[in-house]
């Protein structure tokens, strides 16, 4: 049985236990805390029985988490597949749970959260870097993380790249968990159409307002190619993931029309250089402004 690792990090705070217990349920076998000089030995042991694996690896093991790069290395060895999943949020929403639930930060000491949150970001900025995917949780609640961990391992199938093309709003900050990021504020913005405002992008009028200039459907067309030139080298390496950020003002009208578009031309090549990719476009801004 060909056994395949997803290893689970990330920020103290950002919902790694929600995301474990996510998968659990997603029926992969869930480790926490395990010595990453194990994780050639776990495998070893549940290779007849077991084949997702997702070990939780944080910085409470200290020096147990040094090991790390020898783990992977060793793992890339046996040939075993393996994933890195980084579970992050912003600094100031770290700070809010830690005062909601009156806990330290495990690396504070007898200094401020905010420190040990600084201390926490410059041991995992390495690991962080050779991320596969990484989820920005500060937007969600419980509930939210869970279905977005649903969404990432439940409908994989046999995609071999699964694309998020997310919209999203400059005002709001741009996403941390993208891969690329391209701005539509060159579009005519329909915000300032009184009929459209009131609208979304998910909205048969304000699609067609935004899809229906020249300058759109160029964009379009070349960021597809782009993102058709990029893909031959993501396969190459392995990537199984990818999150394309499509950002306007609000994250209510431009942005939304275009993932919606691109998503679905995406989707509609179904066979890419005898590979399959699935996209999904998520909306995260859409809402807020009401």
């Amino acid at each position: 049985m060909s056994s395949e690792v997803v290893l689970l990090t990330g920020m103290s705070g950002a919902g790694r236990s929600t995301v474990a217990h996510a998968m659990e349920d997603l029926g992969w076998y869930v480790v926490d805390n395990l010595p990453p000089a194990l994780l050639p030995n776990l495998c070893e042991l549940t290779a007849a029985s077991v084949n997702k694996i997702a070990v939780v690896v944080d910085v409470r093991g200290r020096q147990f988490f040094d090991e790390l790069n020898g783990a992977l290395a060793e793992l890339g060895e046996s040939g075993i597949a393996r994933r890195i999943l980084f579970i992050d949020a912003a600094d100031e929403v770290l700070v809010r749970r830690f005062e909601a639930t009156r806990r330290p930060h495990p690396l504070q000491g007898s200094d401020r959260i905010v420190d040990g949150i600084a201390k926490e970001r410059e041991r995992l900025r390495e690991v962080r870097s050779l991320a596969d995917l990484v989820i920005d949780s500060s937007a969600f609640n419980i509930h939210q993380l869970e279905k977005k961990v649903e969404e990432i391992f439940h409908t994989e199938g046999d995609a071999d790249l699964r694309v998020n093309v997310l919209s999203f709003g400059y005002k709001y900050g741009i996403p941390v968990d993208a891969d690329l990021v391209m701005d539509c504020r060159f579009i005519a913005n329909p915000h300032w159409i009184p009929e459209l405002r009131p609208l979304n992008g998910l909205d048969k009028p304000v699609s067609e307002n935004v899809l229906g200039t020249a300058n759109t459907q160029e964009f379009l067309e070349r960021y597809q190619l782009l993102f058709e030139t990029m893909a031959t080298g993501f396969f190459t390496e392995g990537r199984k993931y990818l999150t394309l950020a499509i950002g306007c003002t609000g994250g209510k009208h431009r942005s939304v029309a275009i993932a919606e578009e691109l998503s679905k031309r995406l989707n509609m090549k179904s066979d890419f250089l005898g590979r399959k990719i699935v996209a999904n476009p998520i909306h995260r801004d859409l809402g807020r402004e009401l």
